[in-house]
Formats: C-alpha cells, sequence, structure tokens
C-alpha cells in the first residue's frame, strides 16, 4: 500500500528564524593576552583560536616586510579593551 500525503493551504508552514549574527567588534582581551590582547581579542570576535592568529601575525611580520608590526600597534592603539 503506497501512502499518499496531500498539503492543505490551510497548515502552517514552519520557516526557521534566522538566526541575529553579532556585528564584527574588534576589541583587546583581558584574559587572552600575550602583550596588549591584541590577538586574543581578534580570535575572540573571529571565533577561532589566539594561537593561529598569532602565527600569522608573526608570518605577516616575516614574509610582509614589518607590515605585521604596523597592524598590530595600530590595533592596539584603535581598539577598546574589552
Amino acid at each position: 500500500m503506497e501512502q499518499q500525503t496531500t498539503v492543505t493551504p490551510d497548515q502552517p508552514t514552519v520557516v526557521p528564524a534566522p538566526r541575529e549574527q553579532k556585528p564584527f567588534r574588534l576589541h583587546r582581551s583581558r584574559r587572552d593576552r600575550m602583550l596588549a590582547g591584541v590577538c586574543g581579542g581578534l580570535a575572540e570576535s573571529l571565533g577561532v583560536d589566539a594561537g593561529l592568529i598569532r602565527i600569522a601575525l608573526v608570518a605577516l611580520t616575516i614574509l610582509g616586510f614589518g607590515f605585521g608590526i604596523v597592524l598590530y600597534l595600530a590595533a592596539w592603539i584603535l581598539a577598546p579593551e574589552e
């Protein structure tokens, strides 16, 4: 026996509610810090491990002729503490 399902217009359609996404906000971390908390705060905002951010910053500093240090200093000055 084959079952048939019919959908009538009276049945409510279940639509999942859109998830609210927090806006990206750079801040300096108070908990996960080595120098000023810039990498820890960025990691919290992006939802990744702070070690990955630190490795990327070192690579950017070495391969980018010191550009990583300039970005770090700018974030240290501009980003508010948590």
